[in-house]
């Protein structure tokens, strides 16, 4: 198990049942439709946990850009690390965001609204204003990243040749969830908390190359939000651990 096949399988599995919760939430007749956003939180939750569980002791379970680049921005993670772990986490979550189609063909199928399609497979704002969007998605990446800094007191060390592996799994795939958690009931209402930009991109472009029936635009035109705002609130998070120390 290399860093690399870690955050692949990591993020597919936190995207598969992340997606899945939506799916099984939203499209007509699943046995779990109506469910609702405490279900969905509480489900996006357990799916990091999950994703930190199988990545964090090859990787450290980044399972998301944001957190990646936040700890390469803090120092605490080699910039000559980044491309791998980038790459491995957008192909991780488009690999799981497949898998959910899948799972869930034929009550996509029965599904009329194209929207409710889209929204299995990434974010969209309750209320369009692009500012505020921003600012849930920087804010609620800041409390993730921050946390990673802060929570297990971080750090990337090589002693004897042995490394230490800082991510998610830095905070405990338990701790981890309820923060995610916590995030999604508190600041997800807006926008959906993305928070992770492979999650968002990686399922909006398998959405827009499926042949699903009905569907609609990829929303493109907001795509940016959940790629920004994430990257920002992770590089906050970081010039704070900078500015503040251990």
């Amino acid at each position: 198990m290399t860093p690399f096949i870690a955050e692949v399988l990591g993020t597919a599995i936190l995207i598969l049942l992340g997606g899945g919760v939506v799916a099984n939430d939203i499209l007509n007749g699943t046995k779990g439709k109506g469910g609702g956003w405490v279900s969905i939180t509480t489900a996006w939750g357990l799916a990091v946990f999950a994703g930190v569980v199988i990545a964090g002791p090859y990787s450290g379970a980044h399972l998301n850009p944001a957190v990646t680049l936040g700890l390469a921005i803090g120092g605490l993670f080699p910039w000559a690390d980044v491309p791998t772990y980038l790459a491995g986490e957008f192909l991780g979550a488009m690999i799981g965001s497949f898998f959910v189609y899948v799972m869930y063909k034929d009550h996509f199928d029965a599904t009329e609204e194209g929207g409710l399609k889209r929204a299995v497979f990434c974010t969209d704002p309750a209320i369009p204003n692009n500012f505020r969007n921003l600012m849930s998605e920087i804010l609620g990446t800041f409390v993730l990243v921050i946390s990673v800094f802060y929570f297990a007191d971080a750090s990337f060390e090589s002693t004897g040749g042995s490394t230490t592996k800082v991510g998610l799994g830095a905070i405990g795939a338990i701790p981890v969830a309820f923060i995610v958690w916590g995030v999604g009931l508190s600041l997800g209402g807006t926008t959906g908390y993305a928070i992770n930009p492979a999650r968002d991109l990686g399922p909006r472009i398998v959405h827009a190359l499926l042949p699903i029936k009905g569907k609609i635009d990829s929303g493109w035109g907001y795509a940016w939000i959940p790629i920004v705002g994430p990257i920002i609130g992770a590089a906050i998070a970081a010039g704070l651990f900078l500015i503040l120390g251990k």
